[in-house]
């Protein structure tokens, strides 16, 4: 059973930095992890995620130089460092995964975590 666990979130002023944490577990093998946001009003959209197999990362273009998705060396825990934060990164955070048939951006929400408040004040 894949579980997801995020913690990290909280207050930020505009310009603050925040560190998202995802706890996974039963994810073997090729799978894509990462994170997406949605923000009151808005549609949710994939932030940033990163693929077992490759290594490769995806970004959204709006976070690009400000976001880092990174791992632990086990992959027990995938983190997004939030640098630079703006107002506009106001959003519930998700952490998400895929396993078979998975990529990187293409599909990594199969599994879900509950999510994590950030809010960034100006």
């Amino acid at each position: 059973e894949v579980q997801l666990v995020e913690s990290g979130g909280g207050l930020a002023q505009a310009g603050g930095s925040l560190r998202l944490s995802c706890a996974a577990s039963g994810l073997t093998f090729d799978y894509a992890i990462g994170w997406f946001r949605q923000a009151p009003g808005k549609e949710r959209e994939g932030v940033a995620c990163i693929s077992s197999s490759d290594l490769d990362t995806y970004y959204l273009n709006s976070v690009k130089g400000r976001f880092t998705i990174s791992t632990d060396n086990a992959w027990n825990t995938v983190y997004l460092q939030m640098n630079s934060l703006k107002p506009e990164d106001t959003a519930v955070y998700y952490c998400a995964a895929a396993k078979y048939g998975s990529s990187c951006p293409e599909r990594y929400d199969d599994y879900w975590g509950q999510g994590t408040q950030v809010t960034v004040s100006s």
